[in-house]
């Protein structure tokens, strides 16, 4: 029995926030749908522990980044587990390489715009077509949720890519808010901070110290969990008469101080 007939879709959720994420909703009775860009052993083994949850659960390996599959995906998810009410766009990717700003190149500058930019926005746009083509329950709550960063708003000089694709990223969950807020379709847009995943693992150690020395107020590294409770919390309207809000999620590292 799902949580009056929710069905979610976290993308990148093998792993890191996005299986935590997919853990914390399935915790809230959420059918889910968890998506890495095939289906490997660790689609799978993040599938069987969502299953033990006791919630229905499937693979949904597809390249976000591929546009033109989109459709296909939703439309497999749907028959599978019903409607969808909820989409965690949680996929995303690094630079290539860190340096210098003048160093960028266009491979690493197209890789984090086509997956943490473009694919958000046009399955953002199919999900929402989706919704508003049929008839929906209103006591069901649905929601769209980005993740996209800190860096949204901080600058890292050193990844001046992946700062501008995010940032475009918390424009669109913005424009979404505003197209969908008549349709009852709540958005919000997750900033995390320093989090311990895979991809801070070569810099953690760093902020680590940084940390201990003051970059956040809460003294410590954040962990996928604290951001899947969050999103869980969004998605089950928890925040009731919100949307268009940034959540950061970042134990107050971007609190201006003097």
């Amino acid at each position: 029995m799902t949580a009056g007939g929710q069905v979610a879709l976290v993308t990148g959720s093998s792993r890191g926030i996005g299986l935590a994420t997919a853990l914390a909703l399935a915790r809230e009775g959420f059918a889910i749908a968890l998506n890495g860009p095939s289906l490997d052993a660790e689609l799978e083994a993040a599938l069987a522990s969502v299953r033990t949850l006791g919630v229905p659960a499937v693979a949904a390996p597809f390249d976000v980044a591929d546009v033109a599959g989109h459709e296909t995906a939703l439309a497999a998810i749907e028959a599978a587990l019903g409607p969808l009410t909820t989409l965690v766009n949680n996929a995303g990717v690094g630079v290539l390489a860190r340096g210098d700003l003048l160093a960028v190149t266009e491979a690493s500058w197209d890789r984090c715009l086509a997956v943490n930019t473009k694919a958000l926005f046009f399955l953002s746009q199919a999900f929402a077509r989706r919704l508003l083509a049929r008839t929906r329950d209103p006591a069901v709550f649905h929601s769209l949720v980005n993740v996209t960063s800190a860096n949204a708003q901080a600058v890292a000089v050193e990844r001046g890519e992946y700062c501008a694709s995010k940032a475009a990223a918390a424009m669109i969950s913005k424009a979404f808010a505003v197209r969908l807020g008549a349709e009852n379709i709540a958005v919000y847009d997750v900033q995390p901070g320093v989090i311990e995943t895979a991809m801070t693992a070569p810099v953690i150690e760093r902020y680590q110290e940084r940390i201990a020395a003051g970059l956040t107020l809460l003294p410590r590294v954040g962990r996928p969990a604290d951001v899947g409770a969050i999103i869980a919390s969004l998605a089950t309207g928890r925040l009731p008469y919100t949307t268009g809000q940034v959540i950061s999620a970042d134990a107050g590292m971007l609190v201006t101080r003097f």
